[in-house]
């Protein structure tokens, strides 16, 4: 995130001023603690929290003469973060699966190691924690460090996260932490042009029939059920082509069938996409990662292995194929999108999952502080899939209103329509009917033949699911096998309702039998 000049062997790291101001926060509360004391720092993701915490390391060994332990949870951050104390010229070892035994003396101040590997090296006594004044965990919110607490009882804690939302839904972070210190927003890093700024685009998906696992998110079997179907993998392909054409292009799946379903799909289709997952082999993933910094259009399908330890600047598009209930995993996937370059100044999103609604805008504001000290108060108050599925107003585009410029209205309220019907008592079914003669309408006025009429039709396929789910809501117990038979079947009397009237072979208003 920071420049850096050399002056013979020294590297210098030049710091931007909002992470000089962290990192003399930082200090300022780690100073006034020898000891028990744990702290917890928030930075949105593209903002630079491993060069704050490499100059905290730096001046904390220069000031103390203690050692530094960081750990992480990925070989790559493990890389990253070995590297970049090296610019800031701190003397550090990464203790990976390859170090055995350290040597005796060493003049290491500063070790690198993953949660996993460390416990077992402490186990086997290899590294004495006692000579270790800071501990720094790096993506916190995992919580995976509760067994190293242990050996670690002397000295004080820094813990460095893009969301203070523990990823464990029975773990508070406040429970671990004493304090948190939140960095610059979102917000406030793209206008000092510091992060890229998201143009998000939402496309409705029922999402009631996915189950929720004992981690609190959706599991992989449900989303794999739902999204691997024509329907869904249609509406993913048309959302690329209406918003993420030629652009350089992440896709995030719950589940490796769904990206390989994507991966067959975009290849049919004609375009530049390869799927990575964890089963590829270290070799074959740096192909892959190579090919996609490479090629101007490629599209990379994933599931969560490039949410953490990837940075690709050049990703100009990041679609959400798939529901999370993770706050975490929501502004991990789209912050690999918020890398500046000279000519990339904003990114697309596009959301298939409702996550928009679940979260609000990656970019939006956030009260970090709030959901720090009251975690519960905030996952109780996330609207369920029903309350989001209930709450939905589909708005056409711009774009399509404007190809139905002939006709003086195209809107069509169900519920009030449903109610309407009710109060008369008339059959439910009337609704449908009188939506069906009104899309019928604006389809046949605005189109100058059947061919074009048609064209037309297609354009309102969002809005016409978006009004059988409207109407199946009002019916209250309807089946999703029901949902989607409606749809079809509205579809094709639509069609079939415009060749008629195209061909003026009706006299009178058409019936849906």
């Amino acid at each position: 995130m920071s420049d850096s000049n050399t002056f013979g062997t020294v590297v210098v790291k030049q710091l931007y001023d909002y992470q000089k101001k962290a990192i003399e926060q930082i200090l300022e509360k780690l100073g006034g603690h020898v000891s028990n004391y744990n702290l917890l720092y928030q930075l949105p993701t593209g903002g630079g929290k491993t060069v704050i915490f490499s100059e905290i390391a730096r001046r904390y060994i220069e000031m103390t003469g203690k050692k530094v332990l960081i750990l992480t949870h990925r070989v790559e951050l493990c890389a990253q973060t070995h590297q970049m104390l090296n610019e800031f010229n701190v003397n550090n070892k990464i203790i990976n699966s390859a170090v055995k035994e350290l040597p005796v003396p060493n003049d290491y101040m500063c070790f690198v190691a993953m949660v996993e590997t460390l416990n077992n090296r402490l186990r086997d006594k290899i590294l004495d924690l006692d000579n270790v004044g800071l501990l720094i965990i790096d993506e916190a919110h995992y919580n995976s460090f509760g067994k190293l607490l242990k050996f670690y009882e002397k000295g004080v804690l820094l813990g460095v996260t893009a969301t203070p939302l523990s990823s464990n839904i029975n773990i508070r972070m406040r429970d671990t932490y004493d304090d948190l210190i939140v960095g610059e927003s979102i917000s406030s890093l793209i206008n000092l042009g510091y992060l890229a700024n998201a143009t998000t685009w939402h496309y409705q998906v029922g999402l009631t029939s996915l189950k929720v696992g004992m981690n609190g998110d959706y599991t992989v079997s449900s989303s794999e059920r739902l999204y691997n179907n024509l329907v869904m993998q249609e509406k993913l392909l048309s959302a690329y082509r209406e918003k993420s054409l030629g652009k350089k292009t992440l896709i995030f799946n719950n589940g490796i069938a769904t990206s390989q379903y994507v991966y067959a799909t975009f290849q049919e289709a004609g375009y530049n996409i390869r799927h990575l997952d964890h089963k590829h082999s270290a070799k074959e993933r740096k192909d892959i990662l190579d090919w996609f910094k490479e090629e101007k259009d490629a599209i990379l399908t994933s599931v969560s292995i490039l949410t953490t330890g990837f940075d690709e600047p050049s990703v100009e598009s990041i679609i959400l194929n798939r529901a999370t209930k993770s706050l975490t995993l929501y502004f991990q996937m789209i912050g690999r999108g918020s890398r500046v370059l000279p000519d990339k100044k904003e990114f697309t999103v596009i959301d298939l999952g409702n996550n928009l609604h679940r979260f609000g805008l990656w970019n939006g504001p956030i009260d970090w502080q709030d959901i720090f000290q009251s975690p519960e108060t905030y996952l109780a108050g996330i609207l369920s899939d029903e309350e989001i599925e209930r709450n939905y107003r589909y708005v056409i585009p711009p774009e399509i209103r404007e190809r139905f410029s002939k006709s003086a209205t195209i809107d069509f309220d169900i519920k009030a329509e449903h109610q309407k019907a009710i109060s008369s008592f008339q059959r439910p079914k009337s609704v449908i009917e009188n939506s069906l003669l009104q899309h019928i309408t604006i389809c046949s006025e605005n189109g100058s033949n059947v061919s074009d009429s048609l064209a037309l039709a297609d354009l309102l396929k969002e809005e016409i699911n978006y009004r059988i789910r409207v109407y199946c809501n009002c019916l209250k117990k309807t089946s999703e096998s029901y949902v989607k038979w409606l749809q079809e079947d509205y579809t094709r009397r639509l069609k079939l309702g415009i060749i008629r009237t195209q061909r003026q072979e009706i006299t009178g208003p058409y019936e849906t039998q």
